[in-house]
């Protein structure tokens, strides 16, 4: 029987030209009490070992809001011995308009050796139907790009966040985009981590009345986390793209500076503490001073405009977790074509 939220497991193994005829089968024992839905086609790729068992239970929790039939694979290229092995296995939920439990496939691999090569052949081949394909990429890229694979994918899900070399990883994928010829969407969930903290500074701004600020911004900082560096500048480059800022070089890896669309020097102080990924903005013009930061409580962000002479007021607006389940429900979610995102990453690349 299907697995559910509660016991996360592979499930059943299964010879590889058996696949079709067993998930038939599991689905024909549990007819009348569940029911199979798929809005996409969502494949996961790791070559960590520990992988299959991981991917696993985080599709349990993807699954709840977001039904797919699943391809999860774990890659041991480096392997002596070539291997194939497969599972299947379905996640379940009980629907909101009843006792019936709606479903979603799971179709596991274990690819060691030369089978890896197999790659595309085994996602082309399990693919449901003419849904969309979304490849959550969870290991670094390497040469040579498969264009066979590439030329399927719709959205290219991956966290920069954890690229050791980001010009090296932005260059392969941006390989892999033009041999598809630009039909990938890319997804950086780097980028999704500051979708609450990008909406809480624009909202200051929502009133054509406030929008001369941007020419007086003569100063901004931020406070990240540990390790976040490049999510610290894919929001310098969100502000950069959005308000025409030119990039000078760093004066340091703490400070550097920005031109804005008037030829004026704009000061960009980076400061690395604690944890958050984004724990605060704060963007200073010539009489205000606009901030966004983490609230205490770690769940909300607390926000504030702030005239020279008057008592701050902050308000709360909702923020986001760093958990990976969070970050995959908020991009599926969202969806769309990500050009800011692309501008971005060209106004602070060389940062980065």
């Amino acid at each position: 029987m299907p697995v559910t939220t509660k016991s996360p497991s592979l499930g059943l193994s299964v010879a590889i030209d058996r696949i079709d005829r067993e998930l038939k089968k599991l689905w024909a024992e549990g007819e009348g009490a569940m029911t199979r839905a798929s809005l996409m086609n969502l494949a996961l790729y790791s070559e960590k070992a520990d992988s299959l068992a991981r991917n696993t239970e985080l599709l349990a929790q993807i699954t709840e809001n977001h039904a797919c039939r699943a391809i999860v694979m774990c890659a041991d290229p480096g392997a002596k011995e070539s291997r194939m092995e497969a599972w299947i296995s379905a996640h379940c939920h009980v629907s909101r308009a009843g006792p019936k439990q709606v479903c979603s496939e799971q179709i596991s691999f274990l690819l060691q050796g030369a089978t890896v090569r197999l790659l595309p052949s085994i996602v082309f081949s399990q693919l449901d139907s003419d849904l969309p394909l979304y490849l959550w990429w969870q290991s670094e890229f390497a040469e040579p790009m498969d264009p066979q694979l590439w030329s399927w994918i719709d959205r290219l899900i991956y966290d920069s966040y954890s690229w050791h070399d980001f010009n090296t990883q932005m260059r392969l994928v941006e390989t892999a985009q033009r041999e598809a010829k630009q039909r990938i969407v890319l997804c950086d969930l780097n980028w999704t981590r500051l979708v609450h903290f990008r909406l809480a500074f624009a909202q200051f701004f929502d009133h054509p009345g406030s929008h001369h600020h941007f020419g007086e911004i003569g100063n901004c900082s931020i406070v990240f986390g540990n390790g976040f560096r490049s999510t610290a500048l894919l929001f310098v480059g969100w502000l950069a793209a959005q308000l025409d800022w030119q990039i000078r070089d760093g004066k340091s890896r703490e400070r550097f500076e920005c031109e804005n669309s008037a030829g004026k020097a704009v000061e960009i102080g980076l400061q690395e503490k604690g944890h958050a990924p984004m724990a605060s903005f704060t963007a200073e013009s010539r009489n205000s001073r606009f901030q966004v930061r983490l609230a205490d409580c770690g769940d909300l962000l607390e926000v504030c405009h702030v005239k020279a002479g008057e008592t701050p007021a902050p308000q709360l607006l909702p923020s986001a977790e760093n958990d990976p389940v969070n970050l995959m429900n908020e991009e599926l979610m969202r969806g769309g074509p990500h050009h800011v995102y692309l501008r971005a990453i060209g106004k602070v690349r060389p940062l980065l």
